[in-house]
């Protein structure tokens, strides 16, 4: 027994030292910090990520990584609360399994909050977006979700489009709206872009009253409402959806109503990492090298070394800590404003 007690206590102090080894890597500024950081992750062999990267863009971005670097990515993917509930439920007891966290921005600075992510300081942090890292530095947004408006080809013709936010108030789009039932950082932006307070406000009641609004619950499904041509026109799909399902072939495509909103997504590396320098490694990779490879699928990077997909166009970024902060409040104002209204 005392032999296994000093097994388990050994084991215990490796992991720790290789803990602390890590974090010391995750400040490091010297001019081999990559090559470090590698050394150690190849190592540690594996990691695991816990994100809401769709299923079917992860080779596109892990591929890559995996070959480069001969560290594995273990994925568990799912929705951005399930993926929120399941860190902050295993960090509450203890059971250390997540070594990288990739969603929200505003949901990675509820894991900072609550203690789950680590700082790091990063050279890549300088090539990035302003406001892409917040000044604790336990995230670093890696990518823009941007809002753009989609059409069926079919059903609405280009020379049609509106140009301004108020052209959406034109009759001719009676019964032929769509919006995502949960896009509160959306309205919110939009509606300090329409006038704020209560113009703002004012706008969106006036949109539901004259024209209607049918509501979607997440952003694939109302994209393919437009495909089928059930939505003829919606307000709020993210910019690689129908870009992809263009280049299928299906009758849809899109523009962008400017100032277009963006809402970022993020990369933390987590505090009690299993492989903390596979999860280092793989942030510095998000921020780096994978920038370009967010391109081949529409994804909009923060990296300003990488031409963006939405090039030319104007874009206005959510604040992720006011998304988190004022949440309920702008939830509350979305459901009285639009959600409550429909149908009525």
């Amino acid at each position: 027994m005392n032999n296994r007690r000093k097994f388990l206590a050994a084991g215990l102090a490796l992991a720790a030292a290789a803990g602390a080894a890590a974090q010391n890597l995750a400040t490091y500024e010297g001019a081999d910090r990559l090559e470090r950081i590698a050394a150690a992750a190849r190592k540690e062999g594996t990691l695991t990520l816990y994100t809401t990267i769709a299923e079917k863009d992860l080779p596109v971005l892990l591929k890559p990584f995996e070959a480069k670097y001969g560290v594995k990515v273990n994925v568990w993917r799912a929705g951005t609360d399930k993926v929120l509930q399941r860190t902050l439920a295993e960090t509450a007891a203890k059971r250390y399994d997540v070594d990288a966290v990739h969603m929200g921005s505003p949901e990675l600075e509820a894991l900072s909050r609550e203690k789950v992510l680590q700082p790091v300081n990063s050279p890549a942090y300088q090539h990035l977006l302003p406001g892409s890292v917040p000044a604790h530095k336990q995230w670093a947004a890696t990518l823009l979700s941007v809002w753009v408006q989609a059409y069926n080809t079919n059903l609405v013709r280009k020379e049609d489009l509106p140009k301004t936010y108020q052209d959406l108030l034109d009759p001719k789009w009676k019964g032929k709206l769509g919006l995502e039932a949960k896009n509160q950082d959306w309205f919110s932006t939009v509606v300090g872009i329409t006038g704020g307070g209560d113009k703002g406000l004012q706008f969106f009641r006036d949109l539901v009253a004259r024209n209607g609004i049918s509501l979607r619950k997440g952003h694939t499904l109302l994209t393919n409402m437009v495909v089928s041509g059930e939505v003829p026109l919606a307000l709020t799909v993210y910019n690689y959806m129908p870009e992809q399902a263009k280049k299928k072939g299906a009758p849809i495509d899109w523009f962008a109503l400017e100032p277009a909103v963006a809402r970022s997504n993020a990369i933390g590396v987590a505090r009690n990492a299993p492989h903390p320098a596979a999860a280092l490694l793989f942030h510095e990779y998000m921020l780096t090298e994978a920038q370009q490879y967010m391109t081949q699928i529409d994804y909009v990077p923060t990296s300003t070394r990488v031409a963006s997909p939405l090039k030319g166009i104007r874009i206005l970024q959510t604040n992720p800590i006011e998304s988190l902060d004022e949440a309920d409040k702008w939830t509350k104002v979305f459901e009285d404003t639009v959600v409550n209204r429909v149908g009525k």
